[in-house]
């Protein structure tokens, strides 16, 4: 730098110094990260029923993978006993039995907290089932919950034979596919702000059962021959975002792509992630990655054949 006087140089460093930082910033290295947490509860229904860790670890690692701008963790050992665990996720998503997870009050306002603070939040299958007590708090954050004695949740083959223009649907082909579809939901006045994404006709015997905080009531026998929502997307009135789904109860049903892609483009919504035009990329599960982090003892009578046969058979058309 001979022959240039102090202050020359001073300014010719600030500029390089001001063209660094505008081509760090534009970096797509350095655009924000969105965190997904996933937080499942324990597996409770043999080796692959209620398998919500293997469940979301499946959804979380595709969701790394192929999704720019997200960080999906998966928050194993219950619900994490500092609040500060969830302050900087866009979204939360929840698998569990009932209320077994986040269990206490404490835990629920602080949930309730984030909301309103436009962290969105989903809820998948028996998780939907919190209990009358904290009901209204999961309707409020997803439009709707699973009410006893109101809802029902019978195991039947659901047929999606449309699906509605929404980002979640987004590279969807309607599909069949059975599984303990729960339906009958308790949801906002009017559905207000929620957009069915998941909607079927049950067997008239679904209905048929007797009364009970599971199995049937008299407004649900009613209801022969109608349509029932079993997925939904809620966009709360400040604009943020909820989603619920009834299916799940079998780690099988994420080995059908059509469900898989729209689960994907569900929790990239409910975290104000871009969905991609054709849906999240999710090419079909191998056997390993379907069986990996199920829990407990394989049934004698399964190998990873079986496995195979199954993945094959839930994506023929």
């Amino acid at each position: 730098m001979a022959g240039k006087s102090p202050r020359r140089h001073t300014l010719l460093l600030v500029a390089l110094s001001f063209c660094w930082a505008l081509v760090l910033f534009a970096s797509p290295v350095h655009a924000a990260t969105k965190e997904v947490v996933f937080i499942p509860g324990r597996q409770s229904h043999g080796w692959s029923g209620h398998a919500y860790n293997a469940d979301c670890k499946l959804l979380a690692g595709i969701l790394n993978k192929n999704v720019s701008g997200i960080e999906a963790v998966v928050l194993e050992g219950g619900w994490p006993k500092k609040p500060s665990t969830l302050e900087d996720a866009a979204a939360i998503v929840i698998a569990c039995d009932g209320n077994s997870l986040i269990g206490a009050e404490s835990n629920w306002k602080a949930l309730d907290q984030l909301a309103k603070k436009g962290v969105g939040i989903a809820f998948m299958h028996y998780a939907l089932d919190p209990g009358k007590r904290y009901g209204p708090y999961v309707k409020s954050w997803i439009g709707g919950y699973y009410e006893q004695h109101w809802s029902v949740n019978p195991s039947w083959l659901a047929k999606f034979e449309t699906l509605p223009d929404h980002p979640i649907t987004r590279g969807v082909k309607p599909f069949t596919i059975h599984d303990e579809w729960y339906y009958h939901m308790r949801f906002v006045d009017s559905m207000k702000g929620v957009t069915p994404i998941l909607t079927a006709i049950p067997p008239d015997s679904t209905r048929k059962r007797p009364d009970g905080p599971h199995s049937g009531n008299p407004t649900v026998r009613g209801r022969m021959g109608l349509p029932e929502h079993v997925a939904w997307a809620y966009e709360r009135p400040d604009g943020s975002r909820g989603f619920g789904c009834t299916g799940g109860h079998t780690h099988w049903v994420y080995a059908q792509n059509d469900f898989r892609k729209l689960m994907l483009n569900a929790v990239c919504w409910i975290a104000k992630i871009e969905v991609p035009a054709g849906g999240v990329p999710t090419p079909t599960p191998t056997v390993a990655e379907m069986e990996a982090n199920l829990q407990g003892n394989r049934p004698g009578n399964w190998s990873a054949e079986r496995t195979r046969q199954t993945i094959e058979r839930l994506n023929e058309r």
